[in-house]
This record gives structure tokens, sequence and C-alpha cells, in this order.
């Protein structure tokens, strides 16, 4: 060693340090890859990323290469840094040495590299791939028998190293990463993909029309009324019942049933009920409690647009349309909530009145607002909820941090309540 210059020893040293660098940064490089964008480019033909997700199939084998490597360059380049100090200033500048070594590698061979990968992972990751793959063939025996000693350890701590490789992302979990997107994915698509997610939270009595406000047509009514409540429909499927809710026929088409009536006797006053019954299609009743994603499923599996909600009695609670689960998904189309919800008014002064019969789901859409929805399912509710009485007109109260001032009210319910943005606060 004594014949070795010291220029050769230096450049030596510097070497492994360059290669002490490479280790650990490929180390931090490839095991913070984004395991989806991977996958995709490795899809694409990407060849480093072909590489890549090889290695990181068997991470204990990538981790023993790169410590292998990274650990016999450190104690290389510390022999050869206790040869120079000898060489320069004898046996009290190995100490010296030492410190300057340990300082080096810190900051030229640990942090700058690792920061580095650590901001710009694939730039690294992938030639380092190309490198590891063919070092790993060649000293597979080792790593393969030091793998082998350090799962032995693993299994003896209760520890199975085929464990806890599971990339699947749960619900929370992607709508993080749809939330994290920003610009790569626009807002309105950002909202459609949650509101996807937001299907399996949500149940059918959350967004159905509840009983007191569903059209039908009942056969117990005089003519007149009866034909009176198909001319003025506003929904193009209506129930067909018989007395009451609670014995519904079937659905009828509107158009089908005024061309019915039409060819019946409409002219003459008379109506051929049985003929009416006779045209209606078999109703198609749905659970209470069924969750909008399944239900989305369900009105695809059966061909069905839309649905009787029923509790677990059998009476009827509400109806549900596919169109009602697609406005979950895609929202409404307008900025303004008192243009798009029929249960939102503006007034002549700017703020909002808001009819208290409005669900919470559909208030925290169309206002963009986050109220719980675990436990009452209107505004009524919660505000009866949270005062735990009725309250009287005038009364102001905040939900969430929302000041809403108490409009009209009886013993029984809350009926209207006003909601006025505080300043520097927009109306969505």
């Amino acid at each position: 060693m004594n014949e070795i210059p010291l220029s050769a020893l230096f450049a030596s040293l510097g070497v492994l340090l360059l290669l002490s660098g490479f280790f650990s940064g490929s180390e931090t490089a490839l095991m913070t890859l984004n395991r989806y964008r991977l996958s995709y480019q490795a899809d694409q033909g990407v060849r480093g990323a072909i590489l890549a997700r090889r290695l990181l199939d068997r991470p204990d084998r990538l981790i023993g290469l790169i410590l292998l490597g990274n650990n016999f360059v450190n104690i290389l380049a510390s022999s050869l840094a206790t040869v120079i100090a000898l060489r320069i200033g004898g046996e009290g500048a190995i100490a010296i040495a030492a410190g300057l070594l340990t300082l080096i590698i810190l900051i030229f061979s640990e942090v700058t590299p690792k920061t580095l990968a650590a901001l710009h992972p694939e730039r690294l990751a992938y030639p380092a791939a190309f490198a590891y793959t063919p070092l790993l063939k060649v000293l597979q025996p080792i790593v393969v028998s030091v793998n082998v000693v350090t799962n032995g350890l693993l299994r003896l701590l209760g520890v199975r190293p085929q464990e806890g490789q599971d990339n699947a992302l749960s619900r929370e979990e992607l709508r993080t990463v749809v939330n994290e997107a920003g610009a790569m994915i626009p807002e309105r698509s950002r909202d459609m993909l949650i509101a996807i997610l937001d299907l399996e939270n949500a149940t059918v009595e959350e967004i159905m029309i509840p009983r007191n406000e569903v059209e039908g047509i009942d056969l117990q009514d005089p003519p007149d009324e009866l034909i009176t409540s198909i001319r003025r429909a506003n929904y193009t499927l209506l129930p067909l019942f018989d007395g009451n809710f609670d014995n519904v026929i079937g659905m009828i088409h509107s158009r089908t049933a005024m061309h019915a009536l039409l060819e019946q006797g409409l002219g003459r006053g008379q109506i051929d009920k049985d003929y009416l019954r006779s045209i209606a299609r078999e109703p198609y009743f749905v659970p209470e409690g069924t969750h909008l994603y399944q239900q989305l499923v369900n009105f695809q599996r059966v061909r069905q647009r839309v649905g009787l909600v029923v509790d677990e009695y059998g009476d009827f609670q509400g109806l549900i349309t596919l169109a009602d689960l697609l406005e979950e998904i895609v929202g409404e189309f307008t900025t303004d909530p008192a243009d798009a919800y029929p249960d939102i008014h503006r007034a002549e002064d700017g703020s909002l009145l808001i009819d208290c019969t409005i669900t919470i789901r559909e208030l925290n859409r169309a206002m963009r607002w986050s109220l719980p929805t675990h436990g009452p399912k209107t505004l009524n509710g919660l505000i009866i909820d949270y005062l735990e009485t009725i309250p009287e007109p005038g009364t102001s109260l905040k939900l969430e941090d929302h000041p809403l001032e108490i409009i009209q009210a009886d013993d029984t319910a809350v009926k209207t309540v006003k909601y006025r943005a505080e300043p520097g606060r927009m109306l969505h």
C-alpha cells in the first residue's frame, strides 16, 4: 500500500464516495417511486420502468443488493482513509480522517443524493435499474444467502416478508389522491370522481323523493281529478295506486295514460280503470338502506329507471330514479343554487330562503357545505336535533359555522330558514 501514490489513493476514495452516493440515492429513488405511475409506464413499454418494477417485485432482494454494495464501498472507503491518514500524519491523524470521512459521507454520499432522489425519483431509479438488474444476477447467491438469514430473523419476530406488499388504495386514500391531483384533473372531473366514491357511503332514502312529495295516479279519484293528475304530471313515469301508496299497482307512462284516456272515453267523462291497470308496468321495489352504488348497478341489471323505496315492513317510503343517481355524480349545470334547486330561492336582498324539507345531502351539494349526514336526513330534522326544540320564527343559529335565521315554523316543524353569507364569504 506504501508503494501506491497518494493521488491514486485519493482518486480511489473519491470513486468509492461516488458509488456510496449512487447506492444511497438509488435506494431512496426506487423506494419512493409512485407505484401506479411506475405500472403505467411499464405497461407503456418504458424499459427502465419495466426493470424497476421487476426489481421492486422482490424488495427484500433489492434492498439486500443495495446494502451489500453500499456497506462494501463505505468500509473500503474507511480503510483507504485510514491508510491515507497514516501516510500523511501518522497514527494521530486517524481520528481526524475518521471525522472528516464521516462528514463527507454524510453530506455528499447520503443527504445530497437522497434528497435529490426523493425530489426526482424517476431520474435516478430508472438508470439505476439498468445497473442493478445484471448486478443482481451476478451477486444473487450472496444476496439470497443474506435474505435467507434476514427473513428467518423476521419470522422469529412474527413478521412474514410476503405480507404488507398490497398496494391497493382504500376509498379514503383514493379520495386523497384525487383531491391532491391539482391541475392534472379538472375541478369538475375531481368532483365527479369523489361523488362516485361517495355513492358507497349514501343510501337511497337520502336522495329519494319522499312519500309526501311523490306524484301518482289514484284509481279512487273521481274521473276529473284523475285526468287532471295525468295532464299536470311533472314526470314521465307515475306510480298507479288504489287508495294509497301502500297499494301500488304498477308504474304507468303519463303519455300512454293520456292516449288510453282518449281512447277509452275522455270526451265522455268516462274512464276504464281496468284498462289503466292493464297498461301499467310491473313496479320495481327497492329496499331502504340500499347503497347508491349498488342501486346504480341494480338499475343497470334489471333495466329499470324508477324504483319504489320500501321499508322492512313493505311500506312505501319514496321514489328513486336513475336521474337522481346520475345527478349525484355529475351535479347541477349551474353555479347558483337558487337556479338549480327548487327548495332554495333567492330573496330580493340577495339572501337565500331554504325550504327545510330539503335533504342534508342535497343542501351540502347545492351550497358546498359539509353538514353531517349520519343523523337527521333533512334540514328541519338537523335544526330540531341541534336546538332540541322546535324554534320560534326569528331564532338565529349557526350550523357548522353557517348562520341561519328561522323564517317560518309551526308546532311540528321548521318550514323556512334564511341564509346570508357573512362579510367576506361568497354565496356559492
